[in-house]
Formats: C-alpha cells, sequence, structure tokens
C-alpha cells in the first residue's frame, strides 16, 4: 500500500492558478439578445358562475382581439394617430368676415326697412308724386270746382293770337325750392316756396295753393285735358293751341264766379316739348266790385291721345305773387 502523501490528488487544489486559455480571433463567437419580451399584464380571474346557469356565449364584440406575436411584422407599425379635433379657433378668418359681413348687410336692411315703412305710400299714385300732398278740408267741398269735363257752360272767348310774347307780370317771384313731377300727366315745374303749399284740390292731380279754397282760387295745378279725348292724336302747333283755347274755356267756367270775361296776353309754343301756352286775363264781379285776374294754361304732348294740362290762377287779392306766373312758363315740361 502506497504512502498516504505519495498519492496525487485527482484535482487542484484551491490555491492553484487557474489556466488562461486563449482562443482564437477567429473562431470568436457571438450570441445574439433575445428579443424583449413584454410580460402580459396580470388578468383578474372571473367569478365563477354557478353550475345551475348555463355558460354565456361569447360574441364577436366581446372577444378580446388576439394580440400579434412579439417581433411580427404588425407590431412593428406605429399606432394610427386619432384626426385633430377642430375648434371655433381654427375657422378661416375669411369665413368669419364673410359671415360677420353676411349678418351685418341683413341687419342693416332690417334696420332700413323698420325705420322707413312709416314713409310708404298708401297708394302707387302718392308714391310717384314728387310733391307731397295733403288732403283738402271736407267744409272746402262746396266751393271746390268740378272735375274736368265737355258739359260746361259755354262761354265766348275771343279768337287767340297766332303768336305774342308772354309779359313780364308785376310783383316778385318766389323761390323755387323743387320740382313737382307729375307722373300721373307726364309733367314737371317748380315747386315754389310758402306761401305756396301743396294741397290737394280737386280735380286736379296735384296743386299748389296760397289760402283756403274759393272762387277764384289762387292755385298751380296740374291735370289731364279736360273734357273728352281728342277724336286723334294732335300734330300740328295749331292743334294744340286750339286745345289750349278749350283748356282756358274751361277755366273760366269751372274757377270763376259767373259774369267772368277773358282777354288774351300771351300766346306761344312752350319751350321744351311740343305743346302750347296762352296767358290771359280774367275780369269778374266780386263784392259788386269788378277786379281782375292772372291766369295762364298750357297743354303738353306725352305720348297720348289727350295731352296734359297745366294751369295757374292768382286773383287781385294775391297780384304780389303775378310773376310766378313767369316763372311757369318757362319751366314747364315733358317728362
Amino acid at each position: 500500500m502506497a504512502d498516504v502523501g505519495d498519492q496525487v490528488p485527482s484535482h487542484d487544489s484551491p490555491t492553484t492558478p487557474f489556466r488562461k486559455i486563449v482562443l482564437p480571433s477567429e473562431e470568436t463567437v457571438q450570441i445574439p439578445r433575445p428579443p424583449a419580451q413584454r410580460l402580459p399584464a396580470p388578468q383578474t380571474p372571473e367569478p365563477q358562475a354557478p353550475e345551475s346557469r348555463a355558460p354565456k356565449p361569447q360574441t364577436p364584440e366581446s372577444q378580446t382581439p388576439e394580440r400579434p406575436p412579439p417581433g411580427s411584422a404588425l407590431s412593428s407599425l406605429p399606432p394610427i394617430p386619432e384626426p385633430p379635433k377642430r375648434g371655433i379657433g381654427d375657422i378661416p378668418m375669411k369665413v368669419v368676415y364673410l359671415v360677420a359681413a353676411i349678418i351685418g348687410t341683413v341687419l342693416a336692411v332690417f334696420l332700413i326697412f323698420m325705420l322707413f315703412s312709416g314713409d310708404v305710400p298708401a297708394n302707387k299714385k302718392a308714391a310717384e308724386r314728387s310733391a307731397s300732398v295733403a288732403p283738402a278740408p271736407a267744409s272746402a267741398s262746396s266751393v271746390a270746382p268740378p272735375a274736368p269735363s265737355g258739359t260746361v257752360s259755354p262761354i265766348a272767348l275771343p279768337p287767340a293770337p297766332a303768336s305774342r310774347k308772354y309779359p313780364t307780370l308785376s310783383g316778385t317771384a318766389s323761390v323755387v325750392i323743387g320740382i313737382v313731377s307729375d307722373k300721373d300727366t307726364g309733367i314737371s315745374y317748380p315747386r315754389l316756396a310758402a306761401p305756396w303749399k301743396a294741397k290737394s284740390v280737386q280735380p286736379f292731380s296735384i296743386a299748389q295753393r296760397i289760402g283756403k279754397v274759393a272762387v277764384p282760387p289762387t292755385v298751380i295745378a296740374s291735370a289731364m285735358f279736360p273734357g273728352d279725348s281728342p277724336a286723334k292724336k294732335p300734330s300740328k302747333d295749331a292743334d294744340y293751341r286750339r286745345l289750349a283755347v278749350e283748356a282756358a274755356r274751361w277755366a273760366v267756367a269751372t274757377q270763376y264766379p259767373q259774369g267772368a270775361t277773358l282777354a288774351w296776353t300771351a300766346s306761344g309754343k312752350i319751350p321744351v316739348g311740343t305743346g302750347w301756352t296762352l296767358g290771359y286775363q280774367v275780369t269778374y264781379p266780386a263784392g259788386g266790385e269788378q277786379q281782375v285776374a292772372q291766369g295762364m294754361v298750357t297743354v303738353v304732348e306725352v305720348g297720348r291721345t289727350k295731352p296734359a294740362m297745366l294751369l295757374a290762377s292768382i286773383p287781385e287779392t294775391h297780384k304780389k305773387h303775378w310773376r310766378d306766373i313767369n316763372t311757369l312758363v318757362e319751366r314747364v315740361r315733358p317728362l
């Protein structure tokens, strides 16, 4: 039996140094790192239903969609972003300005309608007149002149001159404050300042008057030619002169007391358009005395068979306004 000290131990003692083993560079082995795996979220176990109840069948909506396995192509895709939510601040300024302009326009039209709704005339005829017309007093109806017609009593008149310049009448001309555009008749003429006032005087379309309705009146008025329409539309100056004589005859018979007489003071064509003007002086009885009045009548062709008529009559009581007749003669026009 060999000695115990002569036995070689089967392994190195702890104090024996380790031997360093070096591998060649081409034998280096690289071990890939395994992909990181996400741990599944802990699931809370659902309470077990009693055995007496039948298991609830799972619908496709209640089933949890399976997640793609780690490392697959679907797991590497980025999540789909949610569409951005738009607010009031994201509205373009052009749209804001357009809406504001529309609202402002609607409000402006509404306010204008509310402010001026009371100015709408009651009928179309009143809207077409440029001079406002106030209603005539009810008490004046008894002395108002009759309507134009061809049935008035015939009055003998001297032949009208073929041509005579209108004389400059006495008095002071009133200030012209506008133009009366009478669309019912189709003529225009000056609108005079106070004491002339626009009033409703039958049977005229538009009238300006001084004082109360009386016989004879102090009036400037327009209407269609009194009486029946001519058989055919006038075509010559002589035709319009003849119609002007008939209009003057009607004026003396309807605007003056019985027993009035007429003398011509002027005769001539109107300054613009087709028509004729006659000036006259009327002598009439008043209070046991004879007084005079200045008057004029103009007939104007307005595209119809019957012409339009402008009449002025100013008695001696308002003779300081006789010069206003000259203003009318010079500025009467067809529309």
